[in-house]
């Protein structure tokens, strides 16, 4: 008989919150019925992220995906109006990606429906065990080592 892996079991534990997270996230997505898939979702946010239109490259290393994979959800967006391609002022051979008035739009829907989601997962839990939570969330995203009390929180 084997000793129980208490470290495998959390890793368990944790890719099927993650599991968890992304369909409840999708349902809620879809309830707000945007036409946004979750990969579209994510560029959205990540777009909203930059002073000034990124580049494709830009985004695709900041989402840590293939080049290729931003065209693809660049293209959706623009054919649905969310994001516009735009040439560099400084350089017109490089083609920037920038929100559209329905895309800020659409990320406002976005945030509420993430919100609402964050609330259905949360629900079970006191205001003490959501703190704790993010705390030991902030620690295993930042690494050990990190300033946890510097009050960060991404969504």
């Amino acid at each position: 008989m084997t000793a129980p892996d208490p470290d495998g079991l959390l890793a368990e534990q944790l890719l099927r919150l993650t599991r968890r997270v992304h369909r409840i996230q999708k349902r809620h997505l879809e309830h707000r019925d945007l036409g946004i898939t979750p990969a579209q979702s994510r560029l959205l946010r990540t777009l909203a992220h930059y002073g000034s239109p990124p580049r494709m490259a830009d985004l695709a290393e900041r989402l840590e995906v293939v080049p290729r994979a931003v065209t693809t959800l660049v293209d959706g967006l623009e054919a649905a109006g969310k994001v516009r391609r735009v040439p560099d002022p400084a350089n017109r051979r490089v083609i920037r990606i920038e929100l559209t008035d329905d895309g800020r739009a659409a990320l406002r829907e976005l945030r509420g429906a993430r919100r609402s989601a964050a609330e259905e997962i949360l629900a079970p839990l006191t205001d003490e065990q959501r703190a704790v939570l993010g705390g030991l969330l902030d620690t295993l995203i930042d690494g050990p080592g990190a300033d946890a009390g510097d009050g960060r929180r991404t969504a």
